[in-house]
């Protein structure tokens, strides 16, 4: 007989890969959790046992999906690749992104874009408002279709069987337990209720929520149709989200729907217009790393999750829908191995039959740990990185960006090391960035006419405060690479510094080791620990392309 899964009510097909089902399932209540969960309450989540959680854990990590942090598992940024690979091949964020955001300045209220998922929305893109009191959600969240403004968009096109199936959930989850990213529903509505939503949606062409969500939550939102199809179909709904502290809901749509309208067209435009996606070069061999690790951790490798994740990223911008040989080719698994994967995934609801024998990711794949990772900011990013540098050169570890003047740097990050004598640096900690081996690498990255370098007051007998000797400086440590700051900040103070680039390739932020002047000389500096930090600062350069192709994250 076959396996029911911990996900769904409905029994797997007799070829799905089992341990696929039980690494999804782990990664899904990760996500649901925030992001952690120890060991042995993913053991009750799950209902797995405990040495099964251990082995999808190991599997986990050394794919960098997730870290091991004590008693803890931990979804690691890498996880994000997973989403990134729907978000790529869907094509909308790429394109519609800009126009959300312009928005979102020009309104001065958070903007979102949300694909259907079912009976429920997820987001895809997210424009916020820096404020005190939040109002949006994150990319990936799924909410129910009654409680929000684009759901009675997306009604509109719903079959009767999809009707029927929101019956049977609202009826089987009357508080919306099964959406963690809402809070429970206190005022039960009536089917009836949200039938005649849908059915004004249709008429007026957008549509409101007017606090479904919580109190003080109400939103407007505008279809934006797909020009390229037949009928028009909804590619995806844009959202204007505020609070009745600035606009009520019938405010929102006098003074807000018109230029939300606006914003609407211009984005069908851009669909219109835009040229067919081109094909990138296909990955290939994507999972054949898989055997070598399952040489390396014996059986705490569960070989066939990997595997079976990998499937997932063979699919991007330009590769929509993929066949079964494309999907085999890309990853360089044997035919059979990734039909088994495809037919999990289908069941599952992350993969559909799409066109001639093809097959296309679903919003659903967002579910699996990019929410959390979706509002990370750098420091995030990095502190797991610096405490690993950190221990393993047993000297304190910092990550500092260039604050807006340009003359200081802030440290947002940090890694300390146990010793009597140690360098002792908080994190929001400033300081002068033409003393600072951070500063000076976050400097030379800048044109020279943009260097900041204020007033250069000696600060030790060691500071440099010549302008020409520091600027010729600066253009050594561009040309190097990195900077190494000897007793200039403060006597017996010495460090080294890299830089950390974006997926642009700019430097927005440096990351360094300090030390007693005693520990180490500077050519033990380069020697040992130059190396070392290089490598972290590649680690952190990784994670942050990973997290930052489709979701904003934060340098301070």
């Amino acid at each position: 007989m076959p396996a029911k899964t911990p996900l769904d009510d409905h029994p797997a097909p007799t070829e799905a890969v089992t341990p696929l089902i039980r690494g999804v399932t782990v990664l899904r209540h990760l996500t649901d959790s925030g992001g952690t969960l120890s060991a042995s309450a993913l053991e009750r989540a799950t209902g797995l046992a405990r040495s099964t959680v251990d082995r999808i854990a190991a599997t986990l990590a050394r794919m960098g999906y997730v870290r091991l942090d004590g008693r803890d598992v931990v979804l690691a940024p890498p996880v994000m690749e997973l989403g990134n690979a729907y978000l790529a091949s869907l094509g909308l964020p790429a394109l519609l992104s800009s126009h959300a955001d312009a928005l979102a300045d020009e309104l001065d209220e958070s903007v979102s874009l949300a694909v259907a998922d079912r009976d429920g929305i997820r987001f895809i893109h997210q424009a916020t408002r820096r404020r005190a009191m939040s109002l949006s959600f994150r990319i990936g969240d799924l909410l129910p279709a009654e409680r929000t403004a684009p759901g009675p968009l997306f009604a509109t096109e719903w079959t009767d069987a999809r009707w029927h199936a929101w019956r049977e959930r609202r009826a089987a989850d009357p508080e919306d337990r099964g959406f963690p990213a809402v809070p429970p529903r206190e005022h039960l509505s009536s089917d009836e209720d949200f039938a005649r939503r849908a059915a004004r949606a249709r008429e007026d062409g957008w549509a409101l929520d007017d606090q479904l969500i919580e109190p003080g939550l109400v939103a407007v939102s505008v279809p934006v149709r797909d020009p390229r199809t037949g009928g028009g179909r909804i590619a995806c709904v844009a959202n204007v989200v505020s609070h009745t502290s600035r606009h009520t809901a019938t405010d929102l749509r006098d003074t807000l729907l018109p230029r939300l309208r606006s914003a609407v067209a211009e984005m069908e435009r851009e669909l219109r217009e835009a040229p067919e996606p081109r094909p990138g070069t296909a990955p290939a061999g994507l999972a054949v790393w898989t055997g070598a690790s399952k040489q390396e951790l014996g059986r705490e490798f569960v070989e066939s999750l990997a595997r079976g994740l990998t499937v997932l990223t063979a699919f991007g911008a330009g590769r929509a829908e993929l066949t079964l040989t494309d999907v085999a080719r890309a990853t360089g698994l044997a035919r059979a191995t990734a039909r088994r994967a495809l037919i999990t995934y289908e069941h599952l609801g992350l993969v559909r039959q799409s066109g001639n024998r093809g097959f296309a990711l679903t919003p659903r794949v967002l579910s699996l740990g990019y929410p959390p990772l979706s509002r990370t900011s750098l420091a995030q990013i990095a502190t797991p990185h610096l405490a690993e540098l950190a221990d393993r050169v047993h000297e304190s570890a910092s990550l500092a960006v260039l604050t807006p003047s340009g003359e200081e740097v802030q440290y947002t990050a940090r890694a300390a090391t146990s010793r009597v004598m140690s360098v002792n640096i908080t994190v929001g900690t400033r300081l002068p960035a033409y003393a600072t081996s951070l500063g000076r690498v976050l400097l030379a990255d800048l044109p020279p006419a943009e260097r900041q370098l204020g007033d250069l007051a000696p600060l030790t007998p060691r500071t440099t405060t010549d302008p020409a000797t520091l600027r010729a400086t600066l253009e050594d440590v561009r040309t190097r690479g990195y900077a190494l700051v000897d007793e200039e900040l403060e006597a017996g103070l010495r460090s080294v510094a890299v830089p950390v680039r974006d997926r642009t390739g700019q430097v927005v932020a440096a990351v360094n080791v300090a030390m007693h002047a005693a520990r180490r000389s500077v050519e033990e500096c380069v020697r040992d620990v130059l190396p070392a930090l290089v490598e972290t600062a590649g680690r952190v350069e990784g994670d942050l392309r990973v997290a930052g192709r489709f979701a904003r994250v934060t340098m301070v």
